[in-house]
């Protein structure tokens, strides 16, 4: 969630969230249109000293997520162009002794699709072939004249998420 609303701290308008699942792998990938990083930022992401936030003097999201990954055999990768966007490739041992659980995915994707007022988040899960999309702005289309940040829709799409997950044979804890 906190790489994510990186992403939104940039201004994005678009974000894509991919959670793969790739025996023996577990990779996630956000993928945004914001504001990106040039070269020199780029470089000190990983340093949990480096923040370009003004209300604190830590940034821990990229390093936790980056100490995360080679904890379990993984890797992190994080691709930028200033004025163009970000992506960012968490590879994780998936059955790894040492990756952190996922917590409730269902819940956690639901908020950040009906709490980023302006932003289409795109949330793709796969495992092996089989995957399951969905897109904020489809969401919007769907519920017409509803406000999508109402509670019933976060649930309704908890719910939507947690029936895809289970068709998918994925358990993320």
């Amino acid at each position: 969630m906190d790489i994510v609303q990186n992403s939104v701290r940039a201004q994005a308008k678009n974000i894509g969230l991919s959670i793969i699942i790739d025996e023996p792998w577990l990779v996630i990938r956000v993928q945004d249109d914001g504001t990106g990083m040039d070269k020199p930022t780029l470089k000190k992401v990983k340093d949990p000293f480096y923040t370009s936030r003004r209300t604190r003097k830590v940034g821990m999201g990229i390093p936790l997520i980056l100490q995360n990954a080679e904890m379990t055999g993984g890797h992190l990768q994080i691709e930028s162009e200033l004025g163009s966007g970000t992506t960012l490739t968490a590879k994780f041992g998936l059955k790894h002794i040492d990756r952190p659980p996922m917590g409730d995915f269902a819940s956690t994707a639901a908020m950040m699709m009906t709490g980023n007022e302006g932003v289409n988040l795109q949330l793709i899960v796969q495992h092996g072939e089989q995957q399951f999309a969905v897109t904020t702005n489809e969401v919007k289309e769907v519920l017409g004249d509803v406000d999508i940040r109402l509670p019933r829709v976060t649930r309704f799409l908890k719910e939507m998420i947690e029936e895809n997950l289970k068709e998918l044979k994925i358990e993320f804890d």
